[in-house]
Formats: C-alpha cells, structure tokens, sequence
C-alpha cells in the first residue's frame, strides 16, 4: 500500500503507524535520515489546537489537501515546524514531528546544528528537528513520496506512550487531548513543558 493510502486516516490514527518511521531528505550536503521518536496529532476543524481549527486559509491549505505531504509553518517568528499530512483530501489533519533520531548523514545534520550539540540533540524538538533535516518553510506542499523527501514507515508499530502536547494553550493543551506519542525510553524524546495557558 503507498504511504498515501496508508495516511488517508485521522491523524490519531496515523500516529501510530508514523512513529518509529524513517523520514529522509535529500539535499545539497548530502541526505539525512531520522528516525521518528516523538508526534504529535492534530485534527484539524475538530481541535482547538490546530492550525485549521477555524477553518481553511491560505496559511493552513496545505493541511486539507492530500495526505503524504509536508506542512509547513513559522513559530516564534524564527523557527519552522514540519507535519505530516493525514487524512482523506478536504479534511484537515496532520502530524507535528517533534523528535527524531539521526540516522543517516549525521555530519551533514551537526553542521546544521553545530558541532558541539549532543547526538540526542541533533534532532530533539521540532524546531531542531527541521533544522538537522535542512527542512525549511519553502518544503510546505512537497510530497513525501518523492525526491527530495522518502518516509519508511516500520513494519509494526512500535510500542509507545501518549500524553497531552506541548506548549498548546487553552483547552487543546489539557489531558483531554493527550495526543502526543513519544517512544518510552528514547533519550531523543524532547521534554513536556506545559503551556502557561494550559488547564
């Protein structure tokens, strides 16, 4: 089955087959695979933590057009996020990759990252995470069925843990959304810090 089929489900359900994938992107230094360790779901018009809670826009299109695509976005005005897009076109649901381990092309990633970050540094959080990967916001609508993106999905789903997400304020950031997957154990995994806002 191609990964889009595989991904034209919710992405709680997604989440699951995703974690523990390979995600790979060629790039001018040669290419860098990671090995996804930490997601997070968000659905869409249903989620008062998603981007298209409140509809669609041309921030957000992205998100409810065909899955096995990139999202794409800026936080914090310097820093850009990459998600996996899930479910049927028309319907806005994605991945949030948080954390990773380096894989492949780790030299190419410590370069990104400098050369004094520790190795389960290199990719832990979502911000360094993109940039390990050399994804930048211009990647927004790629898909990742093709160059210069691959993601290889694991045989069987690894074992894992969920809990809420982090830094998402109001409702979308309590225990009733514990839709962050993290494999236990991983020193990869970044830490949960509770959003201010959060009840």
């Amino acid at each position: 089955m191609r990964l889009s089929e595989l991904l034209e489900r919710p992405a709680l359900e997604a989440a699951p087959l995703v974690l523990g994938g390979v995600l790979t992107h060629e790039t001018a230094e040669g290419p860098v695979s990671l090995r996804i360790t930490e997601l997070e779901a968000y659905l869409g018009e249903k989620d008062p933590g998603s981007h298209a809670f409140r509809g669609r826009g041309k921030r957000n299109a992205v998100m409810f057009g065909p899955p096995a695509h990139l999202y794409t976005y800026f936080t914090y005005g310097m820093h850009t996020c990459a998600n996996i897009v899930c479910s049927p076109e028309g319907t806005a649901s994605g991945l949030l990759i948080r954390a990773g381990e380096v894989v492949d092309g780790i030299e190419a990633a410590r370069a990104r990252r400098g050369g004094s970050v520790p190795e389960r540094d290199l990719a832990r959080g979502p911000a360094r995470l993109t940039v390990a990967l050399g994804i930048t916001l211009a990647d927004g609508g790629l898909s990742l069925e093709r160059p210069p993106f691959a993601l290889e999905l694991p045989a069987h789903p690894v074992a894992h843990e969920t809990g809420p997400r982090v830094g998402v304020s109001g409702a979308g950031g309590s225990a009733d959304y514990a839709w962050r997957f993290w494999i236990p154990g991983d020193p990869t995994v970044s830490p949960y810090r509770r959003h201010k806002n959060s009840h």
